[in-house]
């Protein structure tokens, strides 16, 4: 219950899949949304994004221990 939560609370600068773009010298999705889906997201039609994982950087530094 608590990652349904997350992944409907949660935004972009938060997720695993935002990362800064060099090339582009922007933050940008790393993921790969087909056409539908890039434009229920630009349109602000989406509650949430299906693909939405929290980035927790302190977990990998737990599995190091």
């Amino acid at each position: 219950m608590a990652s349904e939560k997350q992944r409907m609370d949660g935004t972009c600068e938060s997720c695993v899949f935002y990362d800064y773009d060099e090339d582009y010298d922007c933050y940008t999705c790393r993921m790969n949304l087909d056409q539908d889906e890039m434009e229920r997201f630009v349109m602000g039609r989406t509650q949430s994004c299906p693909y939405y994982r929290f980035y927790d950087e302190y977990k990998s530094v737990q599995k190091q221990i």
